[in-house]
């Protein structure tokens, strides 16, 4: 088992790409909330397991294994497939946090279920589960602005001003989200969180 406490029945997967090159950048809202979530809860997400760093946390009796894959975005499968495996956890009870384009910056959407989206760290996700049907967070980053092949730069830019406020402030909701979710289930969570 890895640390003590409760049986890992959760997995809370943080997406980004690893390196500085990346800090900050909207492609790494997952990373973000990880450690708006550590930073709360006390956690030290750094012990390399299954191609990510981790932490176990304790959730009240519920043991949640809290990952950043290191790979690359769109291999970010491998990590949780690998986790996934080794704890026999459900897709339903794997839930992962990511940047979208398609909302606006600041907002969070958080569904039980869904496509990827055009979102490769979920396609992989999605690929090595072998299902679409487990929860996550997405975290609005907004379109960029000409649309088109800029969409790359954009996801690997680092918000300004007023947009890094509202995307780090969604980031740390984002982190409570995951938090809601395992202990208050979807509904409530929606209900919380998908609001303006």
């Amino acid at each position: 088992m890895f640390g003590r406490g409760a049986p890992v029945r959760w997995l809370a997967v943080f997406l980004g790409n690893p390196g500085p090159k990346y800090a900050g950048t909207r492609h790494n809202a997952g990373f973000l909330a990880a450690d708006a979530l550590a930073k709360d809860k006390g956690l030290a997400v750094d012990r390399l397991r299954f191609r990510a760093l981790t932490a176990r946390w304790d959730l009240e009796n519920v043991g949640v294994l809290v990952m950043k894959p290191q790979t690359y975005m769109n291999e970010s499968g491998q990590a949780v497939g690998q986790a996934a495996r080794f704890y026999k956890i459900p897709p339903e009870r794997v839930i992962v946090v990511s940047d979208d384009i398609n909302l606006p910056c600041g907002r969070l959407r958080v569904r039980p279920k869904g496509s990827a989206g055009g979102h490769n760290g979920l396609k992989s996700i999605i690929a090595h589960l072998g299902s679409e049907d487990f929860p996550r967070v997405r975290v609005g980053v907004g379109a960029p602005p000409h649309g088109g092949n800029e969409q790359i730069d954009w996801v690997l830019g680092v918000p300004k001003n007023a947009d890094w406020d509202a995307f780090s402030a969604a980031c740390t909701r984002a982190a409570r989200a995951v938090e809601d979710y395992i202990l208050l289930g979807p509904d409530r969570t929606m209900d919380t969180y998908n609001r303006q």
